[in-house]
């Protein structure tokens, strides 16, 4: 079970990889259309409209995306004073529970994601011409990742390996 789970990890940190990488190009895309669209306003007098619209929707991809990479890599904020004083055994079931809810948050963010992008489908963002839904799959493809590498992080706990919490990486 141990090796298919360190495949598993393989497989899943080099989708990550692939993943900060999209993420990385979405940021420096908006922020090239943002430039461009105040050498738009300012310079040439005509605003193109087209640009803020595609920044929110970018804006969107890079931060859910790069907020599910912050779940496997355990970089996001987190209290863990208590931590320090709690023996391993207290932890791991802490990391446990906190894994748990953020795959009831990534569930969460897939439905209601869904939901949003099934009312809106029907909907056109008048200025890019595309369907209302495509605001709101960033939303759940984020929170398909999140229960996807959190689930992983549960695998790797359950048969001894090491989860990346609080900067402390550790290679197998």
């Amino acid at each position: 079970m141990r090796d298919r789970v360190l495949a598993l990890s393989a497989a899943i940190s080099r989708l990550c990889t692939v993943i900060l990488w999209a993420s990385a190009t979405g940021l420096v895309l908006m922020t090239a259309l943002i430039g461009y669209q105040v050498w738009g306003r300012f310079v040439m007098n005509d605003t193109p409209t087209w640009t803020e619209t595609t920044s929110i929707l970018l804006m969107g991809w890079f931060i859910f995306l790069g907020a599910a990479v912050g779940v496997r890599e355990g970089n996001h904020l987190s209290f863990d004073v208590a931590l320090h004083v709690m023996p391993d055994s207290v932890k791991k079931v802490c990391f446990t529970i906190s894994d748990l809810v953020v795959i009831a948050f990534g569930a969460g963010m897939c439905w209601y994601g869904w939901t949003l992008a099934a009312t809106t489908w029907g909907s056109t963002i008048p200025n890019l011409g595309i369907t209302g839904a495509t605001a709101f799959f960033s939303l759940i493809f984020g929170g398909v990742l999140m229960v996807l590498l959190s689930v992983e992080r549960l695998l790797r706990r359950a048969v001894g390996m090491h989860t990346a919490r609080f900067g402390d990486v550790v290679e197998e």
